[in-house]
């Protein structure tokens, strides 16, 4: 019989891999709080009329069916979209300026390649109720600021607004968008691909990439600056357009300059997109995170700590007798703050638990014999270094809190 495997596009994490992934969320959601923004969830499915119309051309990604009712619904394709339907729907409840961050699941129906799934991980952080170009500045730097602090030793955001490309139709907007991966003559065959005459293709890409800085934009080089970070971690970039067709204000990606290839991380402002859904006239901006692409590009530069286990000690059973004193011991770790593993056998021999511990990566086990009973104490094994020490427990819990 065949195994059972997952699904093309969504993922396995086993311990080693999560323990990345935890480290990484950990980052980002320390920073959103440190910034002042409260955690959100929404739901995986939602009516498939909220999000039909609002993202643009990749609606074709929609993982979309009928439920057992007959009502046509969607998985979660973006955060932004239902936080709207949330602001919209909790009007008078949410307090303005409102600022949330959101970590769940996304699905698109993407063709898989590297960085790309159909299920990954969303980071979003948006300011709710505020038009003011200084909103879209905090948003930029915060944007900043968690790759600071996840150790990236230069993350560069690129600028633009687009209400400096109103006067363009949208599908050479979103040909542009792709400059730098599909080069001048990509993106004049995609312009020409979408019914655009070629002498206007090459009149839209020449006018958009001389655009110059407008208010917006220098109010938020002026808040970066004034916020102390260096000058070449952001610039105006006329060419960044985002493909979403409710962007309406300041726009931005971040990219690894020590990771080159792709964006990290996009925001936009989208001041109608709410009243589109609900009616009511509330302004938006924020950004969503890549959390697999933030991951790779930190595990290449080398950022995430070595961990294969959150085990930080095995309390081993050196007898079937003695069980309930290791047992009591693993309790008293635990209230100290310490991971703690208890070997959850009772007659396994001593080798085969120091094995263990050596296999999962536990740095720690503690062998507790009658010796050691009478003694009051527990002998510490490093399993690195293979030292042993004869300590208190007060004595174990404050070496490796």
């Amino acid at each position: 019989m065949n195994k059972i495997q997952n699904l093309k596009g969504f993922r396995d994490f086993l311990p080693q891999e999560a323990l990345k992934r935890q480290w990484l969320r950990d980052k980002i959601s320390q920073t959103f709080e440190l910034w002042g923004y409260d955690p959100m969830e929404t739901p995986t499915l939602e009516p498939l009329e909220l999000f039909a119309g609002q993202i643009g051309e990749d609606e074709k990604l929609f993982f979309k069916f009928k439920d057992p009712g007959g009502k046509d619904v969607a998985l979660r394709y973006d955060q932004t979209v239902p936080t709207c339907r949330v602001v919209g729907q909790y009007a008078g409840q949410i307090t303005l300026p409102f600022k949330r961050y959101q970590i769940q699941s996304a699905f698109r129906a993407e063709n898989t390649q590297k960085g790309r799934y159909r299920e990954f991980l969303q980071c979003d952080a948006d300011i709710f109720g505020i038009s003011s170009p200084f909103a879209d500045a905090e948003m930029i730097a915060l944007s900043l600021n968690i790759y600071k602090r996840i150790g990236f030793v230069r993350a560069k955001v690129l600028i633009n607004d687009r209400a400096l490309l109103k006067d363009f139709p949208y599908e050479a907007i979103v040909a542009i968008d792709k400059l730098k991966k599909i080069g001048v003559e990509g993106v004049i065959k995609t312009m020409e691909g979408k019914g655009i005459p070629l002498d206007e293709a090459k009149s839209y890409l020449k006018t958009i990439t001389e655009l110059k800085p407008n208010e917006t934009i220098q109010v938020i080089i002026n808040y970066l600056e004034n916020a102390g970070f260096p000058r070449d971690w952001y610039e105006f970039d006329p060419t960044i357009a985002r493909s979403f067709s409710y962007s309406t204000g300041a726009i931005w990606e971040v990219e690894i300059p020590d990771y080159p290839g792709t964006s990290v991380l996009g925001g936009e402002r989208f001041d109608k997109l709410i009243e589109k859904i609900s009616g009511e006239n509330i302004p938006g901006t924020g950004f969503g995170l890549g959390f697999d692409r933030t991951l790779e590009a930190a595990e290449a530069l080398n950022l995430i700590p070595k961990q294969s286990t959150n085990s930080q000690v095995l309390v081993t059973i050196f007898s079937e007798q003695l069980q309930p004193q290791s047992l009591k011991i693993a309790t008293q770790l635990r209230e100290g703050g310490i991971n703690t593993e208890l070997f959850p056998e009772q007659t396994a021999k001593l080798d085969k638990q120091l094995k263990y511990a050596d296999r999962k990566g536990i740095p720690y086990v503690i062998i507790v014999g009658d010796n050691e009973i009478k003694q009051n104490k527990v002998l510490l094994k490093n399993m690195q270094t293979k030292s042993q020490e004869l300590l208190t427990i007060i004595e174990v819990i404050s070496k490796l809190e």
